[in-house]
């Protein structure tokens, strides 16, 4: 690799010279083949923590990446009862005298998946096709754990500096880990958050995530009737519910597709942008179907709210009859700028629902959920180390992104420990992971890029605090 030259951070050029043997990319690319065994190992849980899915396979789960961190030498590595949810995954190596402590975080529970959804591959049978590793939780987020623990294992579980590992079992659903926060706040205690739950917008190119957007949902329903009635004799003066639901969904978006509901908040502009190409490939869109909405797709997705209908209890077409219905309801999710208040956000969309009911039909909004965005600081020595060590291992410029999804437990963390740092990053890519959809997976390369710019950016960091 050509060495990177960061004037803005003292020390950086002494320490890429101390390891000018490449040894940190060295031993990783050795214990790839281990790697992607065990991380094929993780993906054959099905770990959904959603409520109604068996227990069973997400403990076993638990059990599973406590297992391979201690094997990655974090020999302390042991579950803990987080109140009310499945247990967290946790472990600690004391900091050397005067180094800093990072809080390495992941998390081991995934989305459901079907073959039937449309899967190409068994999602619970990982598959290696040209380069990449195909199933569940492939890249969100079990190649989190493996990034973790590789990062420990590049220095033989001695690294420069402290390291606490915690990795949950409740991501994807509704996290009991604040309860852990709020219970055991030694265990949180660091310098600097690395959240494993990130990634690259294409695959090798490196990127740091520095916002996410905040997400806010509401169910409404509508009532018109007080029974269902026959669509010919009474049709034409009587108010269909769904169909008033159906205009009510229909304001809020314009003939560009931006959002229309007044009073939300967009962020200014951001610098970063995902090409177009790239994007409509990534989400599946069809030949000849235009995007929405205005300005660049970056600003689109991740400075700028965004609504979607998520679901619509009505008749179905096979239950369907010649009636009228009566009530109609629909769930509403809100992504919200990262630095908007996620209950005025809230509030705005809610009150707008109401105000625009056709007819006098009768409207009730229901709060579901409330989670703020996240913006990261990118002024301290962390987060200049970890832009060092990620071009250092890329060898190429780092750009800077914001993600469309959220994580809550950041801004809590953020609240929790004030004086800490962010970085964002992990290997999964954007425009090919396709986590949460079907045929997820990642890249192997970009996972190895990023256990190399982990083990560099936890040596730099080590080496910044010794002067």
């Amino acid at each position: 690799m050509e060495q990177a030259e960061y004037p803005q951070l003292p020390g950086v050029n002494s320490i890429f010279d101390q390891f000018s043997s490449n040894d940190i990319p060295a031993k990783t690319r050795a214990l790839m083949p281990g790697i992607v065994t065990d991380l094929e190992k993780l993906i054959r849980y099905p770990s959904v923590a959603f409520p109604g899915y068996p227990e069973e396979p997400v403990r076993a789960m638990a059990d599973a990446t406590a297992a391979i961190l201690r094997e990655y030498r974090l020999d302390n590595a042991q579950l803990i009862d987080v109140p009310g949810g499945y247990p967290a995954v946790y472990g600690e190596i004391p900091a050397p005298h005067g180094m800093p402590t990072v809080l390495m975080y992941a998390h081991y529970d995934v989305q459901p998946a079907k073959k039937e959804d449309g899967w190409t591959t068994d999602p619970w049978n990982p598959q290696e096709i040209n380069g990449r590793l195909f199933g569940r939780g492939s890249a969100d987020d079990k190649s989190g754990i493996m990034l973790i623990a590789a990062s420990l294992r590049v220095f033989d579980g001695k690294p420069p500096v402290g390291v606490k590992v915690l990795i949950e079992g409740e991501e994807e659903t509704s996290s009991h880990i604040e309860a852990l926060i709020a219970s055991r706040p030694d265990l949180f205690s660091c310098d600097a958050f690395i959240i494993e739950d990130n990634g690259n917008l294409t695959a090798g190119e490196p990127a740091l995530t520095t916002s996410l957007r905040g997400e806010v949902s509401c169910i409404i329903e509508v009532s018109t009737l007080d029974h269902p009635v026959h669509s010919g004799m009474f049709g034409g003066a009587a108010p269909d519910a769904l169909v008033a639901l159906i205009r009510i969904l229909a304001t809020l978006h314009d003939a560009r597709g931006d959002v229309a509901v007044p009073g939300l908040r967009p962020d200014p502009p951001g610098n970063g942008d995902y090409p177009e190409a790239d994007y409509r490939d990534s989400a599946g869109v069809l030949n000849g179907v235009d995007l929405i909405g205005t300005g660049t797709i970056g600003d689109r997705l991740w400075t700028r709210p965004s609504l979607t209908v998520i679901g619509i209890d009505a008749p179905s077409i096979k239950a369907s009859a010649n009636i009228l219905i009566p009530r109609a309801s629909a769930k509403i999710s809100l992504r919200i700028a990262p630095g908007a208040d996620a209950g005025h956000e809230l509030s705005a969309l809610m009150e707008h629902l109401r105000s625009v009911a056709p007819w006098n039909a009768r409207v009730t909004v229901q709060e579901v959920s409330r989670s703020p965005g996240f913006a990261c600081p990118t002024d301290g020595p962390g987060y200049a180390a970890a832009r060092a060590a990620l071009a250092e291992a890329f060898n190429r410029p780092v750009l800077e992104k914001g993600t469309g999804g959220s994580i809550p437990l950041l801004r809590t963390l953020q609240v929790a420990v004030p004086r800490a740092e962010f970085i964002l990053w992990g290997p999964e890519d954007a425009a090919g992971s396709r986590i949460h959809g079907t045929n997820e997976s990642v890249d192997l390369h970009d996972l190895e890029l990023t256990i190399v710019a982990q083990a560099l950016f936890l040596t730099l960091l080590g080496k910044s605090r010794a002067g």
